[in-house]
């Protein structure tokens, strides 16, 4: 029984072997160049790994012409079985250098594996000037400089006046290095341009080619432009602060690649584009500066009512463009109809490709008479930059028709009147009350009054609040040391307001920041700003039992007033030494 049981155990086990192998050997065959670097100077040398992993027969070469072998060819074989499943690698290096500067390309190799023959693909290689360095390890700014690419691409370079231009920021990564964190440095502003933001929820990691390489990049930004003037107009650069990881020539014990940590500065670069004026033959004299492409009509709420009743009329543009950059054409109707000023409405989204929606003003017209009254057509008109042609559009001609109301004379019908302030809650139309709602005013007397008993009794009690004001006002008078110190709080205040104002301006920040510190230890320790120095400071901190932290963050600041009159410092240092400065009078505050 036991014998019997192994046979069986046995028998699937050849089972499962054979059915590893041949799934393994169903994988799809690769074969294919690799070479250390594609990019070097004429004085360095080139590795290039041809790699399979099946074995193969009559391995052929290419001629690598532009390049003389140093080295090669060498044969390494690997082969592992990991949870059953077997891997295998087979390659032909060669060490090549290169006769001269130029482009140059490694062609194919050939070999025949399982009797089918397999190709690699070539690989174009440019040689440049000698390097000072030939063959040494690149240093991980070099690296990072090979390995990462900030671009921005512009939908279009030639657009005309307000016609959209999408700008997007990616960020390339190459495979072999990693990025734990950036923040950005200079944000653009766009100058003449109108500019819409696209949010991004979240950064998103996909796949891509950059210079014939592939790459992960992420999307950092995306911004739809509307460019207001024409000429050259420049789009400032987008600059980040990376923190990377690099791979060093190091090997951890497992065998690993060691990474080693180091910032990188990336900028997108200044772009410019060429803006096209809008053309000026064939221009319509109405026409308010809207440029896509769009539908227009005007509506209204109803055609037939009763006089004092109200309807409303909508005049709508809708399509794609720059929906938020022109005037709508207004109405002009007879003084029969009574207008209101119209609520602008608008339903914009924006995307990549610019805004679509609509874009509308809706009038509130009260007829006062009966009578039939025309909503004269009105045009809009836009130019289309796909046709590069004006169009134009024209509402159609609408009749309102009063039934019931009192008939109007011939000048109240002729005459065309604007519209004027409206009276509205929500969407309710308010119309003037027809019967008072009036209330008998009732007479109260002034004498024996709650307010007549104030004015008397008032002043008799003030008396004892006036008493106690002049004589509080007097001690503080006598309180000589005290009057000084709280003139030095005062002024300390004073001068840090100043110091604050003058962020951005090095000098004037410096020596308002220096005054006030004066000021406070002045107030503090009751001396006087010539027996000022470091030393003398330290010891009064200490006397006064302020921790060494406080001490050194105070004669910090005392030592940065006095580098910054012959040293460069920047926005951020003084914006730091300001909140450095609150930090550390808060902390001698509590301590003294």
């Amino acid at each position: 029984m036991h014998k019997l049981w192994r046979h069986i155990a046995f028998f699937l086990f050849l089972c499962t072997a054979g059915t590893t192998l041949w799934s393994q050997e169903s994988e799809d065959v690769t074969f294919e160049l690799k070479v250390s670097k594609d990019r070097l100077g004429v004085n360095e040398r080139l590795r290039a790994d041809f790699v399979m992993n099946r074995d193969g027969d009559n391995f052929v070469p290419p001629d690598f012409e532009g390049f003389r072998i140093l080295m090669g060819p060498s044969q390494a074989i690997s082969s592992s079985w990991i949870n059953g499943v077997r891997s295998y690698s087979k390659t032909y290096s060669y060490t090549l250098a290169p006769l001269s500067k130029g482009a140059y390309s490694i062609g194919q190799a050939s070999i025949i594996i399982k009797g089918k023959t397999y190709k690699t693909i070539p690989k174009k290689i440019e040689v440049t000037d000698a390097v000072a360095n030939p063959n040494g390890t690149p240093s991980a700014d070099e690296i990072a400089d090979d390995n990462l690419h900030l671009i921005a691409e512009i939908s279009k370079t030639n657009p005309y006046m307000n016609e959209p231009v999408s700008v997007v920021y990616k960020l390339f990564v190459s495979p072999s290095i990693v990025v734990s964190n950036f923040r950005p440095l200079d944000n653009p502003k766009y100058n003449n341009f109108w500019s819409q933001d696209i949010p991004l929820s979240r950064y998103n990691i996909e796949e891509g080619i950059y210079q014939g390489k592939p790459y992960r990049y992420v999307v950092l930004k995306r911004v739809v432009l509307y460019p207001q003037k024409s000429g050259n107009l420049e789009i400032e650069p987008l600059a980040l602060d990376v923190s990377l990881e690099v791979p060093t020539e190091k090997r951890d014990f497992f065998g690993g690649r060691v990474y080693t940590k180091t910032n990188k500065v990336v900028s997108a670069g200044n772009r410019t584009i060429q803006v096209k004026p809008l053309p000026s033959a064939g221009r319509p004299v109405d026409f308010s500066g809207a440029v896509g492409d769009y539908n227009f009509e005007v509506t209204t709420s109803k055609d037939a009512l009763n006089a004092s009743e109200s309807l409303q009329a909508k005049v709508v543009v809708s399509g794609s463009g720059n929906l938020k950059l022109f005037q709508l054409p207004k109405l002009s109707l007879p003084s029969a109809l009574e207008v209101y000023e119209p609520e602008f409405k608008e339903d914009v989204q924006t995307n990549l490709s610019g805004m679509k929606g609509s874009v509308s003003e809706e009038y509130t017209v009260v007829p006062s008479y009966q009578g039939k009254y025309p909503i004269p057509s009105i045009s809009f008109s836009f130019f289309n930059p796909k046709t590069e042609k004006y169009e134009k559009i024209d509402s159609r001609e609408i009749t309102i028709n009063v039934l019931e109301g009192p008939k109007a004379t011939a000048e109240t019908t002729d005459a065309v009147v604007t519209p004027k302030s409206s009276v509205q809650g929500g969407d309710q139309f308010y119309f003037i009350k027809l019967t008072p709602e009036l209330v008998p005013k009732k007479w109260t007397p002034f004498v024996g009054s709650r307010t007549h008993l104030a004015l008397l009794l008032g002043p008799l009690l003030a008396i004892p609040l006036f008493i106690l004001f002049r004589r509080k006002k007097e001690a503080r008078a006598l309180d000589v040391e005290g009057s000084r110190v709280r003139r030095a709080n005062r002024l300390a205040r004073k001068y840090l307001s100043t110091a604050k104002k003058a962020l951005g301006n090095k000098d004037a920040f410096y020596v308002a920041l220096e005054k006030a510190l004066h000021n406070y230890l002045k107030a503090k320790f009751k001396i006087e700003t010539s027996e000022f120095t470091k030393d003398k400071i330290r010891t009064l901190l200490t006397e006064r039992n302020v921790e060494s932290v406080a001490q050194d963050g105070f004669i910090s600041l005392l030592e940065n007033c006095e580098r910054a009159r012959y040293s460069p410092f920047s926005q951020v240092q003084m914006e730091q030494d300001y909140q450095k400065a609150s930090q550390v009078i808060t902390a001698l505050d509590k301590a003294l």
